[in-house]
């Protein structure tokens, strides 16, 4: 986590990370020193061992999205997946003593004894992680035999020969008007972007999830239209096309009455044929799922650009790809939404009942419950009413379906077809994103997710590795749009500049991803709702909304190798925090009846990266929380009674995140060099001035939440003011980016105190007091895209806003008191990248 190249993986267990540590503990001076000669050659044996398990455990992930691995190859890599978690845990213990000794027993007499007794603690616990070591290198030795012994490799080569899989597409393609719902409304309009009389080339994409309906849309519109022209193709593409087919199919059909002149050639051959053929044609071409702009630009060379009006409806699940396709001067993406809750009822009273009316009384209320949990997907809805035909109408085998539905317990023929179509997207994805995912299975069903809050807890399971200078942040944020762009997972908020805020994860997706998680033992969930989803082997990542005790007893039996906890509701029957030795991730999530005596064996949990803690009572961390010295988020920002943090927190030097809701600013805080974030702090008269001049000494900060309580009857007022401006002006050379001030005292000593300006800045936000005009520095601000203060604007305040260069939101306050300015005019150039605006005048 603390480096862009350590990373975990769904496909490989802890084989990645594992691999990054071995690497360092050879590497790193501080570690080498202190290992004996026998213990850095076992090292060395288990990094290049596991490096070429790890190789092969890709290539079968890759393997097994093609194709079902046999039993004895699934076997082998589920055990050796394990295994690295095992190795894992021994090698950050191992790094822990090391560090642990390496920090001394301090000075003094007391300091002499206390190292001393150390010395003699980790000569035993030494002795034992070397017998572990010795075992788990027998069990690598033994892993390697078996991949010899059972031909491993083989399975994880593609075959070079197999049966052709059955087109999943071929219902949506002969179904029939009369039995769709729905569909009217956007072929009709689909129709009218193809035919406006526009004597050029067109192409429109269609864009939208697995399931939504994209190629039942484009043959509806086909059949509509195709008579139209002069010839016509309707060809589907696979995730890795054959080019050369596809263009032959095309050649077939739209040389229908001539087919003795199609079928030889290579790609380019067929490409001239086809151009030559459509040069001087108006013809109507559908190419449905394209899944990579590389495939469409070969295809596209087929195409003439001629003038007789001809038209290309290309489908995809994936956004980039449908803006590459489409026509680039009017950007025809057209996005197909979900059906609306009458339509969605509609087609599934229907696929069962023949109507509504039909439909038994009892069954009412669970149907709209299904439907509503179908979420307007045309294959989900007809999916689960092909199901329910199997079922009695007795509501209780009703309810099981529906309760299953998010949680991939129920299956049928039907349902297993439509994981399948469904699943296509997730194996197209890459295998660090395929990761990223399944993690999203340990929320719970409807559970809206905030994006950043997300990619903090990827970043603390060591999912994300940077790339061309980028951020751990703004490379998970790009993870997190591209999951986005591919519809498998659904925005529900968004910010001001565009970028999408918040999610949330579809049903059926859920259900796909939940299955897939529990299968490799990725994830176990716990909720009352249901049963225990038991693992296959040891816990690793536990996602518990559960009271129950049977559940929760099941639950206490599994915790020792424990690395991700989610807690969704807090209960009495939960096991200590002492039991978790192995845990990175601890995210305690709505926990109304948390209790901090919970919380005081905290500090055993040395291998802890990220804490999160939300409760809605006053909750005091332990001093001990000091000794996480390995801890990078800690987020208390839904804490709001807890004001005080312990004074060991300065001794936390890997903290990155500090998110809080008005806590002190903490003292020693320019101990802890690594921060980046840290919001919102309080600063008043208790607070000590040195704190003050410590911050500005943290040069990583780059975004910094002040809650700024010091007011003007009080003889050290000045010392406070002097320091502030000092720290802010240091943090504004380096890498703020982010500055929040709020105060209910007068901030008006920052109007020309500034110096030398932030010009990195990108956000700033002042409020609680209403500053008499703008601050001089502000008009330096270059960078900043984010706006919100309160100030008296005037005619000249309003000219210097709508000269910020790139401002896309302002939130301001006018409280002008003269009439004559209560009329303010913004010139023609003014606020030029302007997207939002709240202006209160």
């Amino acid at each position: 986590m603390n480096g862009g190249g350590i990373m975990a993986s769904a496909a490989t267990g802890a084989m990645s990370s594992l691999l990054a540590k071995l690497a360092e503990l050879l590497g790193e001076d501080c570690y080498q020193h202190q290992m004996q000669r026998g213990t850095r050659r076992e090292v060395a044996f288990l990094r290049d061992e596991l490096s070429s398990m790890n190789v092969l455990l890709e290539r079968l992930a890759d393997a097994a999205a093609a194709a079902p691995l046999d039993p004895q190859t699934r076997e082998w890599r589920d055990q050796v997946r394990e295994m690295s978690y095992d190795v894992e845990d021994c090698v950050d213990e191992y790094m822990g003593q090391l560090r642990r000794r390496s920090g001394g027993g301090g000075g003094g007499v007391v300091g002499l004894v206390l190292d001393y007794v150390s010395r003699v603690r980790e000569m035993v616990s030494r002795r034992g992680i070397a017998e572990q070591i010795q075992e788990l290198r027998a069990r690598v030795v033994e892993a390697g035999h078996r991949r010899k012994r059972y031909k491993i490799d083989a399975a994880a080569s593609p075959s070079g020969a197999g049966v052709v899989p059955v087109d999943r597409r071929l219902p949506a393609l002969y179904a029939e008007l009369g039995g769709l719902v729905g569909v009217h409304g956007p072929r009709d309009e689909l129709v009218r972007l193809l035919d406006d009389g526009e004597e050029r080339i067109k192409v429109v994409s269609v864009v939208g999830a697995g399931g939504l309906g994209k190629t039942t849309l484009a043959n509806q519109v086909y059949r509509n239209i195709g008579d139209r022209f002069d010839c016509k193709s309707f060809v589907s593409l696979s995730q890795n096309p054959d080019i050369g087919m596809i263009l032959r199919a095309m050649l077939r059909q739209v040389k229908k009455d001539e087919p003795e002149l199609t079928g030889s050639g290579d790609t380019e051959q067929l490409i001239n044929e086809l151009r030559d053929f459509l040069q001087d044609k108006r013809y109507l071409i559908v190419i449905d799922d394209v899944w990579s702009t590389q495939a469409w630009k070969i295809i596209k060379c087929a195409f003439s650009e001629n003038t007789c009006g001809s038209r290309i409806i290309v489908t995809t699940r994936i956004g980039t790809v449908a803006k590459s396709c489409s026509s680039p001067d009017c950007d025809l993406v057209y996005e197909l939404k979900a059906l609306s809750e009458d339509h969605s009822k509609m087609l599934f009273f229907r696929r069962i009942f023949g109507s509504e009316d039909k439909c038994p009384h009892q069954l009412k209320e669970v149907s709209v419950e299904i439907v509503k949990k179908c979420g307007g997907l045309p294959l989900a809805i007809i999916t689960m009413a092909s199901l329910l035909t199997t079922k009695s109408d007795i509501r209780e085998q009703w309810m099981k379906v529906c309760s299953s539905i998010g949680f991939g317990l129920e299956k049928n023929s039907d349902v297993e077809e439509m994981n399948m179509i469904i699943s296509l997207s997730y194996n197209d994805l890459p295998h660090h994103l395929r990761t990223c995912l399944l993690y999203m299975s340990m929320f719970p069903e409807d559970y809206v997710i905030k994006r950043d809050y997300l990619v903090r807890r990827w970043i603390a399971e060591g999912f994300i590795k940077v790339f061309g200078g980028r951020t751990l942040e703004e490379e998970g944020e790009c993870y997190f749009n591209e999951l986005i762009n591919r519809s498998l997972i659904q925005a529900v908020d968004f910010q001001y500049d565009g970028r999408v805020y918040a999610c949330r994860v579809h049903d059926l997706i859920l259900d796909l991803i939940v299955s897939k998680a529990v299968e490799g033992n990725f994830v176990t969930i716990v909720t009352d709702k249901r049963q225990v989803l038991r693992p296959q082997g040891k816990v690793h990542r536990l996602s518990s909304d559960c009271t129950n005790a049977e559940n929760m007893l099941t639950c206490s039996k599994a915790v020792a190798h424990v690395r991700s906890l989610n807690m969704f509701r807090y209960s009495e029957r939960m096991p200590p925090l002492l039991n978790f030795r192995a845990l990175r991730v601890l995210d305690l999530d709505g926990n109304e009846d948390l209790e901090s005596c919970y919380l005081e064996d905290i500090g055993k949990l040395f291998q802890l990266r990220y804490l999160r803690i939300r409760a809605s009572n006053n909750i005091t961390l332990p001093e001990q929380i000091g000794e996480l010295q390995l801890l990078v988020i800690l987020d208390l920002l839904n804490c709001y009674d807890t004001s005080e943090l312990p004074a060991s927190i300065d001794k936390l030097r890997n903290l990155k995140w500090l998110l809080a809701h008005r806590v002190n600013l903490p003292n020693g805080v320019g101990n802890m060099q690594a921060l980046e974030y840290v919001s919102l702090v309080v600063v008043d008269y208790t607070t000590p001035v040195t704190a003050l001049q410590e911050l500005g000494s943290l040069t990583k900060l780059r975004s910094l939440g002040l809650d700024w309580r010091i007011s003007g009857a009080h003889k050290d007022k000045m010392a406070y003011t002097d320091n502030l401006v000092s720290s802010l002006g240091k943090l504004g050379t380096s890498n703020l980016r982010c500055l929040t001030l709020i105060s209910p005292w007068s901030l008006n000593f920052l109007l020309d105190s500034w110096s030398p300006p932030p010009h990195h800045l990108q956000e700033l936000t002042i409020k609680g007091w209403c500053l008499r005009k703008i601050p001089a520095w502000m008009a330096s601000l270059a960078n900043l895209t984010y706006l919100d203060i309160e100030v008296e604007v005037v005619q000249e305040t309003l000219r210097i806003l709508a000269d910020f260069p790139v401002l896309q939101f302002l939130k301001s306050y006018s409280n002008a008191a003269d009439p004559q300015e209560r009329c303010l005019v913004v010139g023609d150039n003014g606020f030029r990248c302007l997207k939002k605006l709240n202006f209160v005048h």
